[in-house]
């Protein structure tokens, strides 16, 4: 392939990214839809038979390239969220539907599709659960058409704050990220250090506990810091926020999660507590939606080129080593496993408590359920487990995982859009009940 060629690409690839979603914003067909298929069309054409892009060839590539997109949508996500989290029972309470999601549902997904890849694709266990927590964590990159939109802020108006499903989605994305990742660590323990228990007390310790609660203490500290040079900066020249200079939210993100992943910390979870606690500062303020702004474009260039990469790699024998056993566990992760443990996990919740705390309804669950979308961050994964430790079969954890994204982003595309129309409806139809009435 000629560079000029790749200009072409990556020129249509931009115009497309500029024009879907308006384009798109009526019907059942979303702009990672397009994107992948304009991949794959691309990668059909002559001058594009020779290009090698299978993550198997150029797996450090693939790896940092998954990697930064994650962690500029993490930013973004953090930034976007309205719903303050604080040290009153309250901010946690309302943050309920997240923890189960994320405490409950994760854990429950990661063990079920462990099972089946051992059970259905006869897996070794290392690669089960290598697969089952690649797979695991929903994808804050892909799920924008059910996630909050930004940060709102006028104090008197709370959209997206309120919409619960959003909420839900968009924070459980911008955690579990992080969270996948000692399941990871584990797959790989059981890979190259044998028996469970020789290693247990050193990933529960350290790899579960540990690195969270670095990744928590230094993206606290970091967007600490970055919010009081935005706004209090001494001397004056360093108040971004008087500039209106976005790109202190990008130069944060880049230097948090380097700055935490050298003092062994989980950068990813880092990334989005930062962004929280620099949201936190002067919540109101118009700077939020300027830095906001930017890394949103920033992740729409960066999803585009790999959404188009993904497209081009599916055309290049992606999915070559695929098998009907891998197939079914896609089918079984994206219409069972997911939609029931999420379900399970968010239990059963009245609309509004005796306290005046709204909780997700019964088809707030539903829809909440359902958009489990998996996407960059299972990418991510195994590029990186599969460097680090020895799996066998690795053509087939790639084919598998490739075909699962792209049936979530066709699956999920289609549905997003009427599945969030019908919820409006609905809530137009029924009267929002209060904490008087629900006692």
């Amino acid at each position: 392939m000629t560079v000029d060629a790749a200009y072409l690409v990556v020129g249509i690839g931009l115009l497309l990214a500029v024009a879907l979603p308006t384009l798109l914003q009526r019907w059942a067909f979303s702009a990672p839809m397009a994107l992948v298929a304009t991949g794959l069309a691309v990668g059909l054409l002559p001058p594009f038979h020779d290009v090698r892009v299978s993550p198997l060839e150029h797996p450090t590539l693939t790896e940092h390239a998954s990697e930064l997109c994650i962690i500029v949508a993490l930013m973004g996500v953090g930034l976007a969220l309205d719903r303050p989290l604080g040290r009153t029972r309250a901010s946690w309470r309302a943050w309920r539907s997240t923890w189960r999601l994320l405490l409950v549902a994760m854990p429950l997904c990661i063990a079920a599709v462990a099972f089946l890849g051992w059970w259905v694709m006869a897996l070794p266990p290392a690669a089960a659960l290598l697969l089952g927590s690649a797979l695991a964590p929903t994808d804050p990159v892909l799920a924008a058409d059910v996630q909050v939109s930004g940060p709102t802020l006028e104090e008197e108006e709370h959209i997206d704050e309120n919409d619960d499903v959003r909420f839900a989605l968009t924070s459980e994305g911008g955690l579990n990220d992080a969270l996948a990742f000692p399941f990871v660590y584990a797959a790989m323990f059981l890979a190259s250090k044998g028996p469970v228990s020789e290693w247990w007390l050193e990933w529960l310790s350290w790899e579960l506990f540990g690195k969270v609660l670095i990744g928590i203490a230094t993206g606290y500290v970091g967007g600490m810091l970055l919010g009081k040079l935005a706004f209090r900066g001494e001397p004056r020249v360093f108040r971004f926020a008087e500039q209106g200079e976005p790109l202190l939210a990008l130069a944060g993100t880049l230097a948090v999660y380097g700055l935490t992943e050298l003092v062994g910390g989980w950068g990813f979870l880092a990334v989005f507590v930062a962004a929280m606690r620099l949201r936190s500062e002067e919540r109101h303020d118009d700077y939020q939606g300027v830095m906001h702004e930017l890394v949103e474009r920033l992740e729409l260039l960066l999803t585009l080129l790999l959404l188009l990469a993904l497209g081009i790699a599916l055309s290049d024998g992606l999915l070559s080593h695929l098998t009907w056993q891998g197939a079914l566990v896609a089918v079984l992760l994206v219409f069972v496993v997911r939609p029931v443990t999420a379900w399970l996990a968010l239990g059963r919740q009245s609309s509004v408590d005796a306290d005046g705390t709204q909780s997700l309804g019964p088809r707030e669950r539903l829809v909440t359920a359902f958009f489990g979308v998996r996407g960059i961050g299972s990418i991510y994964y195994i590029a990186y487990a599969l460097q680090e430790a020895h799996f066998p079969q690795a053509e087939l954890l790639w084919s598998t995982v490739g075909f699962t994204i792209v049936l979530s982003v066709v699956v999920h595309g289609v549905a997003a859009t009427p599945a969030m129309r019908w919820l409006e409806k609905v809530r137009e139809r029924t009267p929002v009940p209060t904490a008087a009435s629900a006692r």
